[in-house]
């Protein structure tokens, strides 16, 4: 397998979640998916847009009271807003859903895989070679992200991975599995995927953190 990232197209899938059959000697070890709610609240930011047109219909309320218009007017001119902002944060969460729904994370023993796109699916194959690094990021949710940092020179594209991408990370895009349920047990299997493709031992872990692969890459909670 080449060391570097590779995007694909893929109409079928033979292996669900992957572009094609598993080459000899490779296995899936973990699959998982988001939760289409941590998603819209962490990947499309929904409540800090809801929030900011909350807060524009209220400052439009107090203009028109204070401005000499009726309370109901000055209801009417809030509600606008409101609804205003309702349709951006409804479409978010429609994609939320359906991106959800159309995505698929999968660790081999060789590579991390996602599978994603809601209009144009496509698979991103990340080699254990290209990965500097990895980390877990629990949420009071109950879900977690799992994010991968990529070596320069390699790079991945930040508008193909969008939204399974760190945010505002454009310089150097980092891969996320985002709002995963078993996020420590995804953050355990990579990390021993890790230190295996690196041949090095795995001590126990530690409360499910992604612990050091020495000399190949490194797993930080």
């Amino acid at each position: 397998m080449s060391a570097r990232a590779v995007i694909a197209e893929h109409d079928a899938e033979p292996v669900p979640g992957l572009p094609g059959p598993l080459p000899a000697g490779e296995t899936i070890l973990w699959q998982g998916a988001p939760e289409w709610r941590g998603l819209a609240r962490r990947a499309l930011h929904v409540r800090g847009i809801a929030l900011y047109f909350g807060a524009l219909a209220l400052l439009r309320g107090v203009e028109l009271s204070s401005g000499g218009a009726a309370p109901l007017e000055a209801a009417l001119g809030a509600l606008l807003l409101v609804a205003i902002g309702g349709v951006p944060v409804a479409l978010l969460l429609l994609f939320a859903g359906l991106a959800a729904r159309s995505t698929l994370y999968t660790i081999t023993s060789r590579r991390i895989v996602l599978r994603a796109g809601v209009a144009l699916p496509m698979t991103i194959n990340i080699p254990f070679a290209v990965i500097g690094s990895a980390g877990v990021a629990r949420h009071a949710d109950g879900t977690g992200d799992l994010v991968v940092a990529i070596m320069p020179p390699h790079r991945v594209s930040w508008l193909a991975l969008w939204p399974h991408v760190r945010s505002f990370r454009l310089a150097r895009p980092e891969p996320m599995l985002r709002a995963l349920k078993d996020a420590d047990v995804a953050a355990q299997v990579l990390s021993r995927a890790l230190a295996a493709a690196a041949s090095v031992p795995v001590p126990a872990l530690d409360d499910a953190v992604p612990q050091r692969a020495p000399g190949r890459a490194e797993a930080m909670a």
